[in-house]
């Protein structure tokens, strides 16, 4: 695209460098905005030598306060944004306050901000109507060409009155936008969505025009000229002007109009939501699995296949980023699309991953053993001491277990098999904690649920097979069954007064299904869409009866939540699964033993219906809410009363975690993907969970951007109740765990397979738990990591011949705390990477790079705008980078270091 922008005393247009990703559903920021920088980037620096400073997210539904760490971490200068909340740019503009050095993080601060320029009440269209000018004059200004690239403007700025009449409207448009800018310089964008499909003609219109106005100077008071985004803001910063200073708050929930809150694509086409964070997960974990498989000694696995099987899902996971996609602002037949190539990339994943098992754990047929051995010469009893073939029954499987967290795991994995009597031993032979009961998905199969502790970047191995019919001195142990106690579906009691609980909860947690009735016709008022929330009445229950189960044993106490939105409902429109797990003593076990696990089912709905979870518990919270910014940092969310839509302009996006509190106690939400999150009401939060809508704006059914989904969305929930000591330390660990839990691969050990009964020793690669490995992957990149080479080898064109560095690691590091979060888990920790990593092979050397790896830090000088503000403030102390050959470095609170490590050749 190019703009036209403008300086008062300048119009200028510009070449818009892309990067425009949707808050509303952004998974945590290691899982995807970061990496969707580092394979953007990554491409346009290995093609053409490119390394972007400058950037814009000119039409995403409001900004995230991890706006300014994140682009300054990736090595941008200067920022712009447009849709924030219409009334507080109105004041913005007022107070002249639309240009500021960004601080998005209050435990970073100076260390990474960024110039951030907000574009006026015109947003990145010019004005559609201007005072005293012709249709055609204001069509010329906004429109410029459709698609089918006929002009709209049918009498052009040419000689004349006509272009008179085109300068005093847009001279007037420029000294009109003056005022709200402390500088001199105003940029004016030109042109708005799908145009210059004719560009040569236009520009040549506005060639003309622009040369009329600079001829007549005096006479209109502006003169224009063409820039580029870093023109413009090299001309800024070389003026030298201190600018104010933004802290962390952020511009969430974006309002067009009093009743336009765009909170309702928070919950739109949830299932893509949910299916993008499955895909980003399992992305996650396919990089470090093939990444330690890499740098061990290993097998005939192509490299060239694998890189492509990962960076199939890395674009598909990118792509789905886009703000028309993951905010189901877009048309079934486009969602298909988006949910097609995930699928797509995450099969290609998947098939990766077994691969490498194969490679690992290679099953052999008895027939294929005994060829093996004939052929070779080898006795039956000559194999190799550490190796152990086990004959297993038919229908017993072999289940191999990843961890990809560089933390120790406990937690429980549900696998589905058909037999009840079952018997689980890991690779040595010895018993697992295990659990056998129906199963909730399947009628006639059966839940086993297996306790399994999963070391740093490791495998677990187990073996499950169906229990032989036990002679009486055999040693095997069966998983326990589980005991269900079923209750008959009860109704729901009306008077408001009478509190009826199935069960008593001690600390008065409680939770509920509840809707959001909304209009749909125009005719009638205010409508609810893919975008836009309204609603005028608070939530009403969604059911009038409800059923449970209660599955119990040693494990796990399973509880089973069915409700009927009406009394002769055979199926339930919604249901919880509520888990409970004992699990091991110690810190391994902490995360497990704290949490309740959640899983929701929702749907089909209602017509025009908006479904949400309400949580209740028994604080005093003044309907104070904290909700996450791109699960990096928490946004303090006061309710807040506004003449109109106040219930929709309260609702927030939650992209991984949510929490209420009062001064002993905290109720944390732990999400596995995006939802919107409200507190309506003292000690409640209300979660978006589904919407099913249909409304007769013009364009909307035509288009089909309706969101008449029948679909039954499936979410996960973690809450977390307890002291506040103890959920401000376990949050921020279990949300991660929540996002990356390990992956179960099955084999099918209905013949042979080889097994260690003292098995292998796996060297761990263990952080600190307040560090997260946000990133271990191989990109293949080809680039070279010095930028002079680089540049050279493209001018060479010898980029046809470099390969892929499978030795060159991208790795990323998180320090998940704030500086002022807990007195414990936000100190710096010191981690030496040459010995950490040392599990995975020996570090030869590693470079400091910027979050998309495309800059050396070392070679990286990014702007210091002046700001107005004592100088001791803005001189403060920065954090030191890595010293030259060092390995040693200090991650302080909230700060992400991003580093090519190489390894030695084995």
């Amino acid at each position: 695209w190019f703009l036209p922008y403008v300086h008062v005393n300048q119009p200028w247009p510009l070449f818009r460098t892309w990067s425009h990703e949707e808050p509303g559903r952004l998974q945590s920021v290691g899982s995807q905005r970061a990496d969707l920088f580092a394979e953007g980037h990554g491409f346009l620096y290995q093609t053409f030598g490119i390394q972007l400073q400058f950037s814009w997210q000119v039409d995403s539904f409001g900004a995230f306060a991890t706006t300014p760490t994140l682009f300054a971490l990736a090595g941008f200068n200067a920022h712009i944004i447009s849709r924030i909340d219409y009334d507080l740019k109105e004041t913005m503009q007022k107070d002249q306050e639309m240009q500021f050095v960004w601080r998005g993080s209050r435990s970073l601060l100076v260390q990474q901000e960024i110039f951030t320029h907000i574009l006026d009440e015109n947003g990145y269209c010019p004005p559609a109507s201007q005072q005293g000018a012709s249709s055609n004059i204001a069509l010329f200004l906004s429109k410029g060409f459709y698609w089918n690239e006929k002009a709209v403007f049918p009498d052009p700025p040419w000689d004349g009155i006509n272009i008179q009449c085109y300068a005093n409207t847009l001279s007037y448009n420029l000294r009109k936008r003056a005022p709200w800018f402390l500088t001199q310089y105003i940029l004016w964008p030109w042109g708005c969505d799908r145009q210059f499909f004719n560009a040569s003609v236009q520009f040549a219109y506005m060639d003309h025009l622009m040369g009329y106005i600079n001829k007549h100077t005096p006479q209109f008071g502006v003169l224009m000229v063409y820039v580029t985004l870093g023109e413009y803001f090299q001309t800024l910063y070389s003026e030298h002007e201190p600018v104010q200073v933004r802290d962390h708050r952020d511009f969430l929930p974006y309002s067009s109009g009093v009743l336009h809150s765009w909170t309702g694509f928070y919950a739109s086409r949830s299932g893509l939501k949910g299916l993008a964070q499955r895909a980003s997960a399992l992305l996650y974990t396919g990089e470090s699995m093939f990444t330690r498989f890499m740098l061990a000694p290993h097998g005939l696995l192509d490299p060239a296949w694998a890189l492509q099987q990962l960076q199939r899902l890395r674009w598909a996971v990118s792509e789905v980023q886009r703000h028309e996609a993951i905010t189901g602002t877009h048309t079934p037949k486009v969602s298909d699309m988006f949910a097609g190539r995930l699928n797509t990339g995450m099969h290609g994943v998947q098939k990766l991953m077994s691969t490498i098992i194969q490679d690992r754990f290679p099953a052999r047929t008895e027939s294929r053993r005994l060829s093996e051995k004939k052929a070779s010469g080898t006795r039956e009893g000559a194999r190799p001491p550490e190796l152990q073939m086990l004959s297993l029954e038919p229908g017993g499987f072999f289940a191999i277990i990843y961890n990809p967290l560089a933390w120790t795991v406990a937690t429980i994995v549900t696998l589905t098999v058909d037999f009840p009597e079952v018997s689980v031993t890991d690779e040595s032979g010895h018993p697992v904690p295990a659990q056998v009961q129906n199963s909730k998905e399947m009628p006639s199969a059966y839940d086993l649920l297996v306790l399994t502790t999963i070391p740093e970047l490791s495998y677990q191995y187990y073996v499950i097979k169906p229990r032989r019919r036990a002679k009486e001195d055999t040693q095997e142990t069966e998983a326990t069954m589980a005991n269900t106690k079923q209750f008959g579906r009860r109704p729901r009691r009306h008077d408001s007064s009478v509190v009826r609980r199935l069960v008593h909860v001690e600390n008065d947690y409680y939770a509920q299904f509840m809707e959001h009735e909304v209009n749909g016709n125009e005719d009638q008022g205010p409508i609810s869409d893919n975008y836009v929330f309204t609603s005028n009445e608070t939530a009403k229950p969604a059911w009038e009866t409800a059923g449970m189960e209660i599955v119990q044993a040693e494990l796990v106490t399973e509880i089973r939540q069915y409700f009927y939105r009406t009394v002769n409902d055979h199926d339930p429109m919604y249901t919880i699964y509520s888990r409970l797990a004992r699990g091991p003593p110690g810190a391994d076990g902490e995360l497990l033993c704290h949490r309740l696990e959640q899983e929701y089912r929702v749907g089909p709905l209602e017509l025009n219906c908006e479904a949400i979870l309400r949580t209740s518990a028994n604080l005093n919270t003044g309907r104070v809410l904290y909700s996450d910014n791109n699960g990096y940092q928490m946004q303090r969310r006061a309710y807040k009363e506004y003449k109109a839509n106040t219930i929709a302009r309260n609702y927030y996006p939650m992209t991984q975690s949510t929490f209420i509190q009062d001064r002993q106690s905290r109720l944390v939400l732990l999400s596995e993907q995006a939802h919107g999150i409200s507190s309506q009401g003292s000690g409640q939060m209300e979660v978006m969970l589904h919407q099913q809508l249909w409304n007769n704006k013009q364009g909307n059914s035509s288009d089909d951007l309706t969101l008449n989904d029948t679909s039954v969305v499936h979410s996960v929930l973690w809450p977390l109740l307890g002291p506040r000591t103890l959920t401000r330390d376990l949050g921020p660990r279990s949300g991660v765990a929540l996002q990356h839990r390990p992956i179960v691969l099955i084999r099918d050990l209905s013949e042979t397979a080889r097994i260690h009964p003292h098995p292998q020793k796996q060297e761990a690669v263990t952080l600190p738990p307040s560090i997260h490995l946000q990133i271990l992957s191989i990109p293949g990149w080809t680039y070279n990591s010095n930028h002079t080479n680089h540049v050279q080898n493209l001018q060479k064109d010898n980029q046809g011949e470099a390969k892929a560095e499978l030795r060159r690691v991208l790795l990323r590091l998180h320090h998940l705390y704030e500086v002022d979060e807990d007195p414990v888990q936000p100190q710096p920790v010191t981690v030496n990477l040459q010995s950490t990593l040392q599990g995975l092979g020996s570090v030869v050397s590693m470079e400091e790079r910027s979050l998309t790896g495309t800059w050396d830090v070392s070679t990286l000088h990014r702007w210091r705008w002046p700001t107005q503000e004592p100088s001791h403030l803005r001189d403060s102390s920065r954090h030191p980078s890595l010293r030259p050959g060092g390995f040693t470095i200090t991650i302080h609170p909230k700060q992400i270091w991003t580093f090519f490590i190489y390894f030695k050749e084995r």
